[in-house]
């Protein structure tokens, strides 16, 4: 049997496939056999089941050292488009959503490298939310900022997770990854987090108990290969770790970046990319269809695609917009059921854990 027949079989039987079968499938099969393939493997996680939660975005700050090229969001200090939210200025967001939003189960919070703001900004942030909701998870800082946090408190990435799970943050989002080539992050993103440092913080928190996401933003300069090697890096990871709770792919937005030049991501290739992260990452157990990031309808389709999770109502966001998506920055539970319940999939609200809740 040569390898593409055997990729073909593989994906058909949901055994695990090689790199050079994956490969294959994402350059050469139907896009509709990969839906059908994709669609099965997502069952077999979580049979007619779809997921939402009730959650809240928070970012504290746009001004960051970094200057990643590909980001939209960031700004210098000293920028007019500066800001910064004090202890404070959460503590008043948390009090409004506690007065306006029933059954939050989360809050998820990312930030910035900002350059003044010392580690003890960032645990009395999570004690303050803690306090006002200590039954609510905090999902917040990617590995990038754990990274950051570490290098300007000279303390190493155990240390610094430690003392924040202390503090009560619950899990990590898992932004930052980009890609994890250090090639493409010279380029990319040169003044964060590396691969390596990625990695080292995600498999800490992993061995501290916490939960946390993969993500991958990809259309930009990488090639299929790169984007294709990042699975197979979490996948490796998982293997050892079992930690990983979803994987979320974002397409890149060039508007307003300084990589404006590069031709935006088409939905045909994000709902492609949704269907062989499915099927690569056969130890992960949830693939999200970030609404935010892909439109509503190309995420609903995305639920044909392999995808099992919508991510959250949200409230607010501010990073990927910046970048110009033009959806909204929040959502009803009413809307997101309905999305659901139109792909003939029943919508189920969990909390942070994927816990179902009634």
């Amino acid at each position: 049997m040569n390898i593409n027949q055997q990729a073909i079989t593989k994906a058909q039987n949901r055994e695990r496939l090689s790199f050079d079968e994956a490969l294959y499938l994402y350059k050469h099969a139907d896009i509709l056999d990969l839906a059908t393939w994709a669609r099965k493997a997502k069952e077999r996680h979580s049979q007619k089941e779809v997921y939402y939660n009730i959650n809240r975005h928070i970012n504290l700050s746009n001004i960051c050292t970094a200057n990643c090229p590909l980001c939209a969001f960031s700004c210098e200090d000293g920028d007019k488009r500066g800001f910064v939210l004090t202890k404070e200025d959460v503590e008043t967001k948390i009090k409004d959503t506690i007065a306006h939003v029933k059954g939050l189960t989360e809050i998820h919070i990312v930030s910035s490298l900002h350059p003044t703001n010392d580690f003890n900004y960032y645990i009395e942030i999570i004690k303050s939310i803690k306090k006002l909701l200590p039954n609510v998870h905090i999902q917040a800082f990617t590995p990038v900022e754990i990274v950051h946090f570490a290098k300007i408190s000279q303390k190493s990435i155990y240390e610094v997770l430690t003392i924040l799970q202390q503090a009560g943050l619950d899990s990590l989002p898992g932004g930052g990854a980009e890609i994890l080539n250090d090639e493409i992050r010279a380029k990319i993103c040169p003044n964060k987090a590396n691969t390596q440092e990625w990695i080292e913080t995600i498999k800490t928190a992993h061995k501290l108990g916490m939960k946390t996401n993969a993500s991958e933003l990809y259309g930009h300069i990488e090639t299929i290969e790169q984007r294709l090697q990042h699975l197979f890096t979490l996948r490796e990871i998982q293997d050892e770790t079992h930690g990983f709770q979803a994987f979320i792919s974002f397409p890149f937005h060039p508007q307003n970046t300084q990589l404006d030049n590069i031709k935006p991501i088409t939905s045909y290739e994000s709902l492609r990319f949704i269907a062989i992260s499915r099927l690569v990452l056969d130890n992960i157990p949830h693939i999200k269809a970030f609404w935010m990031m892909l439109t509503l309808p190309i995420a609903q389709l995305a639920l044909a695609f392999g995808a099992d999770d919508l991510d959250g109502t949200v409230e607010e966001e501010q990073i990927i917009h910046a970048a110009g998506a033009k959806t909204g920055q929040k959502m009803t539970t009413a809307q997101l059921q309905k999305i659901i319940t139109e792909t003939g999939y029943t919508p189920v609200q969990r909390d942070s854990l994927y816990r179902k809740i009634k």
